[in-house]
């Protein structure tokens, strides 16, 4: 039972609670996980696509970096629980990061993709939308997600 966990990271608070949930069922059931992050054009291009064109080369490689140390960070968090894990980096850029991780969950392929979510309502998710919403909507594969912590 869910031997593959696809667990995408970004850094945050509810990202690192959704880790350490998929740590814990990695553990009960001796499986293994795959930690994604995905470089999202859209922390550079807020404003749209003039912003985006704006950006150097250096930006691209501050985040690619960044992603490195989350990914990196949550390898050795997973490892030091005796986790099997490996890593992911997708920068091709361009998409929304729920199709990739839901491209992600497909081509490896996850038994179980684990989601940490800041399970904003009303307006705020609204305006902001949920990455965590769609990947549940689209996944192949059962979706769990993982509330942020109260006033986290």
């Amino acid at each position: 039972m869910y031997q593959r966990i696809l667990v995408p990271v970004d850094g945050s608070a509810p990202s690192n609670r959704g880790l350490d949930e998929a740590i814990r069922l990695a553990k009960l059931t001796g499986g293994s996980l795959r930690l994604l992050h995905v470089v999202d054009e859209l922390s550079v291009a807020l404003g749209g696509a003039s912003a985006f064109a704006g950006a150097s080369p250096d930006t691209f490689k501050l985040l690619r970096d960044g992603g490195e140390q989350i990914l990196a960070a949550g390898q050795a968090r997973a490892a030091a629980a005796g986790v099997a894990v490996d890593t992911v980096l997708d920068d091709t850029l361009g998409g929304r990061v729920c199709d990739r991780v839901v491209e992600q969950a497909a081509a490896w392929p996850a038994e179980l993709v684990v989601i940490g979510t800041h399970g904003r309502r009303g307006v705020g998710r609204l305006l902001m939308g949920s990455d965590a919403e769609q990947v549940l909507r689209l996944a192949p594969v059962p979706v769990l997600l993982v509330r942020a912590a109260e006033g986290g």
